[in-house]
């Protein structure tokens, strides 16, 4: 067979992806280990059918790695048919242009006509862009012409099996071109020659060696040219591979070695990792790059300082060292040369910088090279590749920084300004050095910039080693800034620029910088003519641009020697004398009038230049977010500033804060009408509308259109350019408000009294605020456009997009890092509308993680953002005079090794707006000082609380405001914690004054908290009362931010270090935290802002997340309490068969305890389970007792019910003795007398006629006699007997018994009577004037209901313990039932009140139970009746009989007969058990699997509301408020009848098919196990009937006494007996089966055993207390509940019939809004809503939160219902017209879906 024809791949390896499914390629990247395996692939050659094998070279040739060693081995062991070179679609790299010339080197140019181009793409629309990119890249269409316009497209996955087959065919048509002819190891060997003659001419090649060695082979005649070429190009490749090798060898020690496969990521580097919470001066080699980046991330200059550590050489060394004493000498030792180790010189750090910036992102780049400047370090400005040598200019990286410095005018005058650096024209002075020099370039230019600091590193820095490797061709640019001081060196802005190596090696570097300079200063050796750079020395000197030559040396001072051009000497000099020689010489030549000289250098010129890359232009997703930028910042062109978000975001001006001033109104009134509430909130939908009217405007759309069509880069690149350019077109009118506003507010201070300064400061304040113009505020125009087309819930016109899909632009950008406002700083108002929705919308893109909210607190100017972007490499805005406004949230990731240390995903950073904010037009009071305080504590796991300075009064004042939110948080149980960060500390090393400031600031607290503690009526005495804090390692002190004086001053060290300190601290208190849902802290942020809007915080706070954890444990709670319940009930089955069957006399607790014990330990280690690892596991700690002794409650109840209940079975079982013990005479009597009657017909036992006849006829004779025998059963008529017994007990007639139904009157009042007061005779027939008090108290009435629905409860009770189904009924029941009702109004009466009942109240009472209860009474009758009446029994007995007698007169054996008799026995038995059992597997099942009966009580309330709403039947309402308990009856029967109608056939039926099987095989069992015990024993019937009964006892109510009359004469075939049961068994389970249907189910049921009833009983045992003001139900899922009772959500209080004060009008109040207000309500005194708990009692039971929820539903309800409830209360709502504007919009669709919000 054939060997594979091989395929080579070669090109970049970003054009593919290697994954399994990858036909060609497979997973496995190649290098230099596996690169000379073939891969063999399922593809053939279609012609030739060969297989065809593959070896990929891909991403090697970027790479320094040697091949020529393995090409020749490649070439002799493969048959090469086809060179593949991989190309990714659109995005043509430099290396991707240098493959093919890299291609002909190593294998000669031969290789070409094996050569196709495969160009790869990420999705199927690239594929079409292959011309459009052929159009436009004349490098792209070069190399196609060399591969003589061989090219192909396919998907970078390779994955495409149509694709692949084209591939394969264009191979082989390349294949048969070529005349079947493979690469041959002759052209291999054919190119060595070919390269050694001209690839001299080629210095610079990407990846390979130039092998020039000669060939022996050559011919005699070029020899000598060979020769000489061999030699060149040997010292060339020699110094070029030895370069390429120490880049390697350096990438490979900083293991960056796949750098060109993957970027390191801005994204990685900012996620909190191991490394950023590790400050280390030293480290090994492969931690140097995260080393470095975290600690310049955190500004700290010394990231440059950083050492290498190699122990092991360290402990050669140490162990070779002498350590004898006598030999020693100093004048032998002191002059031995050390043995050289094996270890490797320390890593340059400069290399380390460099390598970074080669190997990084353009978002890392441009964070790294902005956090350099913050360091105050020279940037890279040309940068050479350090492998192709292309030179870079990196302008991107420059964009976000800003320089500022000041001025002196010629009048004295300071002039500041601040500009980015990109945008600054000044004048820039260049460094050169050619040859080699002693003196340092770098270091003499940190002497005339900063002689404090090295802005550039030069070799006598910490950390400096001989080796660098990455600097030579490196511009670095920077900027010295004056200070407007008489100190400055300079007077204005001067750029410096270095050029590092040997300037006549960088012709590129040296072109650009000699252009584009003021003055060139050049350091020399000794000046030579025959010097090498001798003609670009003299072309300086002859240009016209000042020069100064500083000459090594030479010791001459600083002289002139032409016009514009200097020399100095630097052998022996003074350092200090020369930098002022040459401050001095570069002034002169500043100042110089020449053009040359004044030239001016804009960084944005050097693009300019042809031979470099601009990476702006080069990075096509740069370019395209650049110009999309552009085309938005073309639209504020010609604009005033102070107008434009007028012009452009009109969502947020005016109507944005008229809304946040109304809604603050409306919140904090206190007002008692309710027209002006709802007035007020038609004024605020009103101004939704006017947003929602609003022109978009073109700057919007195309904002949105721009960011909803980009790829996620091109999305972050287009924000930060937008970010950039509107910074740019703000800063300097921003900067100039700023110094207006600053000297006018110098003015008011120093005079108290002028009025119109005071009004000119306000005017420059509101400009102020107008030309803030950034990111944050389009987004903030996006929220505003979201919440007005939410609130009016319809599109925007000319919006670009659905307004349903806005919050996810915010969420997308959060999740890219950007910043999102959480508080509208100009507004001092938090948008909750859109807040909650942009979380939302971040937790379907990230899932539902947990974060850890770290919030920081300070005052205005004291370095919060600062701190914030030092400890996570953040970029709040802290330049350029803008201060933080509000608060923002930002994103920062948890690296995957962080989180199994951490309990959370991300950290959530708040930064917040200055407390104490002067300026903006005196905004910030201290009311709004404490509600952003409350706000940003109470939502933070921690708090930072940065103090600035040492001012004792301004400390006092900011600690009392926050030690007063901490109390508020203690008061509403949120316990964040908190750190102090004191600031600016001049002396932080002073240990003893450090203890002395904490204990003073312990003191501050202790006392901030007594004085706030009286503000909040809270018991503290000491910080530590309301927050755990521990002033010891919670306190830290800074070190002031700057070494020196700004501008040119670097951050200070030892403030990173305390930053480092700080996050170290951070993360301790971060460990031990679980965090935050994001869901959570979405309601949090609602719940707090709520609460604050209704200023009395700790009253209107409410804890979603807490009453979300409560309603979990409900939920968990009703589980546990099911499972103990369902236990017992099988327990309680299993008994009540023993006791029907005699097999148990008596039941204990004690017994049923044990029996229940299993399942007891089991829900107790559920319990355990569930409070320990939950992950609210610390809010659920608070309940863990109270719910650990409800269950254990719980549990002694059931048992305590079960053993009364099993008891009163036991004792009703021995008063039914009598009817059963009749009952089984008779039918044992007519088996013997059908016995008998077979006898004498058994001679007509084959004629079926006359058999029948004798039977009826002697079947009704039988029965005839015995119902003589026997009491007829007579139907009932509860009602009639109650009555005639009330005629009895109340002297009334019965014509005259007249009555309401008490659960469906309005009122009570005409029920009740005031007692005589003293001295008065009569009665006061206005028995209710309280009802016509306030807005309608409703206590009594209340109390009344509370009685009737209870007595009614207790009614219901009482009959069901009759157990009338067994035991009959009698008339007596009606009397006790009359009793008891009476008792219970009597015991009312006698309580403190002052009203007492007529006697129609008790009448109507007792006839509206018995109405009630006739129903379960009448049908409990029917069953007894069936069960025993004669007629009913026997004639179901019948067809049974029959059978019997049939098989007598067929002369059957005894055993037949016998196994008959007792398969007819077993037909009740089994169909009750097995009934009993589908119902309670249905229960469980429904319990589990129904939506509306599976959750808590709050669960069941929703779909009750639901179910009621989409009935719309007002009667159904009226019970639900007048009978709630009812009503929840009522709703799981149709719930279970429902369940069990649309689940009958999928699982009812399989359900009972299992159960009747189960059954059938355990009778069976019993009946094979008795037939062995007394085939074995030799046993009689007897004792056969006896053991089979035995077994039997648990599962059926059947026993031998059910045999007893009947005779078993002659049976003694056993095994016959067995298979006839079996026989006839099935036949009754086939019976049974067939008529079990929907109707027959639930008949056959006894009531204890149904599943709606079970359920009922189950879920009805929850809280039924009402709401003293509307009468919603408490919806606690325990009963007897510890804390207040509490509702979602709370109803008009006018449901109930109340009324208002001295009206008949209906109220329309929610209990809600009337907590807010003074109105007063009146229980036998006044009282105010707001103070409601006052009024003791229900009332200080109940927590009833502020709210100012929309609640549709009942709005909707009294809308919909308005006419049927003033006719059933007889009263007229109050202000219906006002009212019903507002009530009549919500439908019923909106109605049902809000309750999903609330519950």
């Amino acid at each position: 067979m054939d060997h594979p024809l091989t395929i080579v791949f070669f090109g970049n390896s970003a054009a593919v992806q290697f994954q399994h499914d990858n036909f060609l390629l497979g997973e496995i990247q190649p290098n230099i280990e596996n690169v000379v395996i073939p891969r063999t692939v399922p593809l053939q050659l279609k012609k030739s059918g060969r297989d065809v094998s593959v070896i990929s070279l891909i991403g090697l040739h970027e790479t320094a790695l040697d091949l020529d060693s393995l090409t020749g081995q490649l070439v002799n062991e493969n048959e090469i048919i086809a060179f593949i070179f991989v190309v990714r679609l659109g995005q043509l790299t430099d290396a991707d242009k240098m493959g093919l010339e890299w291609l002909q080197r190593v294998f000669g140019d031969e290789v070409l006509q094996f050569v196709m181009i495969l160009f790869t793409y990420e999705c199927e629309e690239e594929s079409d862009s292959i011309i459009d990119d052929l159009k436009k890249n004349s490098a792209l269409e070069r190399l196609i012409e060399k591969c003589a316009g061989r090219y192909l497209t396919c998907s970078k996955n390779m994955n495409n099996q149509s694709e692949m087959r084209d591939l394969m065919n264009r191979i082989e048509n390349l294949f048969t071109d070529n005349n079947l002819q493979s690469y041959t190891s002759e052209m291999y060997t054919a190119k060595d020659l070919q390269n050694g003659t001209c690839r001299s001419d080629h210095p610079t090649v990407i990846g390979k060696t130039m092998d020039c060695t000669l060939m022996t082979e050559t011919r005699q005649t070029r020899r000598r040219l060979i020769e000489k070429c061999s030699l060149d190009g040997a010292q060339l490749d020699q110094n070029i591979n030895g370069r390429r090798k120490e880049i390697d060898h350096l990438f490979h020690r900083l293991h960056l070695d796949n750098w060109h496969h993957s970027k390191l990521r801005a994204a990685d580097v900012l996620q909190l990792t191991t490394y950023s919470l590790q400050s280390h001066e030293s480290c090994a080699d492969e931690d140097l790059i995260q080393t470095f980046l975290q600690k310049i991330l955190m500004m700290n200059y010394r990231a440059r300082h950083v050492k290498t550590i190699d122990t092991h050489d360290e402990q050669q060394r140490n162990s070779d060292l002498f350590e004898g004493e006598e030999d020693a000498d100093i004048f032998s030792e002191i002059y031995l040369i050390p043995e050289e180790t094996n270890g490797s010189d320390a890593i340059h750090p400069m290399d380390v910088q460099m390598a970074v910036f080669h190997c990084a992102d353009s978002f890392l780049k441009q964070l790294m090279v902005t956090k350099l400047s913050q360091c105050q370090y020279a940037l890279p400005l040309l940068v050479p590749d350090p492998f192709t040598q292309e030179i870079e200019f990196p302008l991107w990286t420059f964009r976000q920084i800003n320089k500022s410095w000041k001025m002196k005018e010629t009048n004295s005058e300071i002039i500041s300004t601040i500009q980015p650096v990109w945008k600054a024209e000044t004048p820039m002075v260049s460094f050169f050095r050619f040859g080699s020099v002693s003196s340092s370039k770098s270091q003499l230019l940190n002497s005339l910039i900063n002689e404090r600091h090295n802005t550039f590193f030069h070799r006598h820095c910490p950390g400096s080693s001989k080796t660098r490797v990455l600097m030579d061709g490196v511009v670095e640019i920077a900027w010295y800034c004056p200070s407007g001081k008489k100190t400055d060196k300079f007077t204005q802005c001067v750029a410096f620029c270095n050029l590092h190596g040997d300037a006549g090696d960088c012709e590129k570097q040296l072109q650009i910088l000699t252009e584009m300079t003021s003055v060139n200063v050049v350091i020399l050796p000794r000046l030579d003519r025959n010097d090498k750079s001798a003609a670009q020395i003299q072309n300086l000197f002859k240009d016209r641009k000042p020069l100064i030559c500083l000459l090594t040396e030479d010791e001459a001072k600083l002289s002139e020697i032409r016009k514009g051009k200097y020399k100095t000497g630097l052998k022996d000099r003074n350092q200090s004398d020369v930098s002022e020689e040459v401050i001095k010489a570069i002034n002169k030549c500043l100042s110089s009038s020449s053009s040359e000289s004044s030239s001016v250098f804009r960084l944005e010129d050097v693009t300019k230049y042809s031979g470099i890359t601009v990476d702006e232009d080069h990075d096509k997703e740069c370019s395209r977010g650049k110009k999309a930028a552009q085309q938005m910042m073309v639209l504020l062109e010609k604009k005033d500033l102070t107008e434009i978000k007028e012009l452009f975001l009109p969502c947020q001006g005016k109507l944005w804060h008229q809304w946040c001033k109304k809604n603050k109104e409306l919140h904090r009134s206190q007002g008692n009408e309710t027209d002006m509430e709802i007035k007020q909130k038609q004024n605020m939908k009103k101004i939704r509308e006017e947003q929602h009217v609003l022109d978009i405007g073109d700057f919007m759309k195309l904002f949105i259109t721009e960011i909803n069509s980009q790829s996620p880069n091109e999305k972050i690149f287009f924000l930060k350019w937008l970010t950039i350019l509107l910074d740019e077109y703000t800063s300097a009118d921003l900067s100039a408000l700023h110094y207006k506003y600053n000297e006018k507010w110098s003015k008011v201070r120093a005079e108290q009294q002028m009025t119109n300064e005071h009004a000119e400061l306000e005017r420059i304040s509101k400009e102020l605020q107008a030309a803030t113009f950034g990111l944050e505020h389009i987004l903030r125009e996006i929220g505003q456009i979201y919440e007005s087309c939410k609130s009016v819930n319809k599109n925007k016109e000319g919006l670009p997009c659905d307004f349903s899909s806005l919050p996810s632009l915010a969420a997308e950008m959060m999740i890219s890092g950007f910043p999102v406002e959480l508080m509208d700083g100009d507004a001092a108002h938090v948008p909750v509308v859109w807040v909650t929705a942009v979380l939302h919308e971040l937790i379907q893109k990230l899932g539902d993680k947990k974060v850890f909210v770290l919030s920081v607190l300070g005052i205005q100017s004291s370095g919060k953002s600062t701190m914030l972007n030092a400890m996570f490499g953040l970029q709040f805005a802290v330049s350029a005079g803008r201060c933080t406004r509000g608060a923002f949230m930002q994103l920062v990731r948890v690296s995957e090794e962080m989180k199994e240390q951490l309990n959370f995903e991300y950290i959530l950073v708040v930064d917040t707006e200055g407390l104490r904010g002067l300026e903006l037009s005196g905004r910030l009071t201290r009311h709004q000082d404490n509600e952003m305080a409350t706000f940003v504590v109470g939502l933070g796991n921690l708090t930072l609380i940065n103090i600035f300075g040492e001012n004792p009064s301004e400390l006092q004042e900011i600690l009392q405001i926050i030690v007063q939110a901490f109390m508020r948080m203690k008061k509403v149980k949120l316990n964040p914690s908190c750190m102090f960060v004191h600031q600016n500390i001049s002396d932080i090393a002073a240990g003893e004054k450090n203890m002395e400031a904490r204990r003073r600031l312990q003191e501050t607290l202790d006392e901030m908290t007594k004085l706030a503690a009286k503000d909040e009526v809270f018991d503290a005495e000491c910080f530590n009362d309301i927050i755990t804090f521990d002033v010891q390692k919670d306190v830290k002190y800074f070190a002031q931010l700057w070494e020196g004086s700004p501008p040119m001053a670097p951050p200070n060290p030892p403030y990173c270090e305390n930053i480092q300190e700080l996050k170290t601290t951070f993360f301790s208190h971060a460990s031990n935290s679980d965090g935050l849902e994001l869901t959570c802290l979405k309601d949090r942020i609602k719940d707090l802002w709520e609460a604050l809007l209704n200023e009395r915080f700790v009253f209107s706070f409410r804890n979603s997340l807490e009453i979300a954890t409560y309603r979990k444990l409900e939920t968990e709670y009703s589980k546990w309490s099911w499972s103990l319940r369902r236990t017992m009930l099988d327990i309680e089955n299993k008994l009540y068969n023993s006791i029907e069957n005699e097999r148990i006399h008596e039941v204990s607790e004690s017994d049923l305890q044990e029996k229940l014990g299993v399942k007891s330990v089991e829900v107790e280690e559920s319990m355990s389970q569930f409070f320990e690892k939950d992950k609210d596991k610390e809010i659920l700690i608070q309940w863990k007792e109270s719910f650990r002794i409800k269950i254990s409650g719980l549990q002694e109840n059931i048992v305590r019910e079960t053993t009364r209940t099993l008891n009163e079975i036991l004792q009703q079982r021995d008063m039914k003795k009598r009817i059963d013990a009749q009952r089984t005479r008779y039918e044992n009597d007519l088996l013997e007398k059908s016995k008998e009657l077979a006898v004498k017909l058994k001679d007509k036992a084959n004629d079926e006629a006359v058999l029948k006849t004798e039977f009826d006829s002697f079947w009704k004779e039988c029965v005839n006699k015995i119902i003589k025998e026997t009491p007829q059963i007579k139907n009932i008529d509860v009602l009639n007997d109650m009555k005639r017994l009330l005629c009895n007990y109340e002297s009334v007639s019965l014509n005259d018994l007249k009555s309401k139904n008490i659960f469906s009157v309005p009122r009570y009042s005409d029920y009740v009577q005031i007692r005589k007061p003293r001295g008065n005779t009569g009665h006061d027939k206005n028995a209710f004037r309280s009802a016509k008090q306030t807005f309608g108290s409703i206590e009594a009435e209340t109390h009344i209901k509370v009685l009737v629905n209870d007595i009614a409860q207790h009614a219901g009770k009482i009959i069901m313990s009759y157990n009338i189904a067994k035991m009959g009924y009698n008339q007596t029941y009606m009397q006790e039932l009359a009793d008891y009702i009476k008792n219970r109004v009597v015991d009312y009466e006698q309580g403190s009140r002052n009203y007492v009942f007529k006697k129609q109240f008790y009448i109507d009472l007792v006839i509206s139970i018995c109405k009630r209860e006739n129903k379960v009474i009448t049908e409990q009758h029917r069953r007894f009746r069936e069960a025993n009446d004669p007629v009913f029994y026997f004639e179901q007995k019948s067809e049974e009989y029959y059978s019997i007698f049939q098989k007598y007169c067929q002369g059957a054996t005894s055993a037949a007969i016998f196994g008959e008799i007792i398969c007819q026995k077993l037909k009740q038995p089994i169909q009750k058990s097995v009934y009993k059992d589908t119902a309670r597997d249905m229960t469980n099942e429904i319990r589990t699997n129904c939506e509306s009966l599976n959750g808590n009580r709050s669960s069941l309330e929703k779909h009750i509301l639901k179910r009621l709403a989409e009935q719309e039947d007002f009667y159904k309402y009226i019970t639900y408020f007048n009978s709630p308990r009812d009503h929840l009856k009522n709703f799981i029967r149709d719930e279970v009848s429902q369940y069990i109608t649309d689940k009958f056939e999928v699982s009812v039926r399989p359900k009972m098919k299992k159960n009747i099987e189960l059954l059938h095989q355990k009778i069976m069992e019993a009946a094979q196990r008795a037939t062995t015990l007394v085939n074995t024993t030799s046993g009689d019937v007897q004792k056969w009937l006896e053991n089979f009964t035995l077994q039997l006892s648990d599962l059926l109510i059947f026993s031998v006494k059910d045999l007893s009359g009947v005779s078993h004469e002659g049976v003694d075939d056993f095994n016959l007996l067995e298979d006839v049961i079996s026989k006839l068994l099935g036949l009754v389970s086939s019976e049974i089966q067939h008529k079990f249907s929907t109707d027959t189910f639930p008949v056959n049921l006894e009531e204890k055993d149904r599943p709606d009833d079970i359920l009922i009983d189950h879920l009805g045992q929850c809280c039924w207390v009402q709401c003293p003001f509307c009468a919603a139900t408490c919806t606690n899922t325990v009963e007897n509940h510890t804390g207040d009772h509490s509702v979602p959500f709370h109803r008009v209080d006018g449901l109930t019939g109340s009324t208002y004060d001295e009206t008949e009008c209906l109220g329309s109040d929610f209990c809600t809004t009337l907590v807010r207000t003074s109105k007063m309500f009146y229980t036998g005194q006044w009282f105010p809503c707001r103070e409601y708990r006052k009024a003791g009692n229900v009332y200080a039971e109940w927590n009833i939160t502020p709210d100012f929820s929309e609640l549709p539903y009942w709005k909707w309800f009294v809308f919909r219902f308005q006419e049927e409830l003033e006719k059933h209360f007889e009263r007229k709502f109050n202000m219906w017209d006002v009212i019903s504007y507002e009530w009549g919009k919500y439908s019923k669709e909106q109605a049902i879906e809000s309750l999903d919000e609330y519950i």
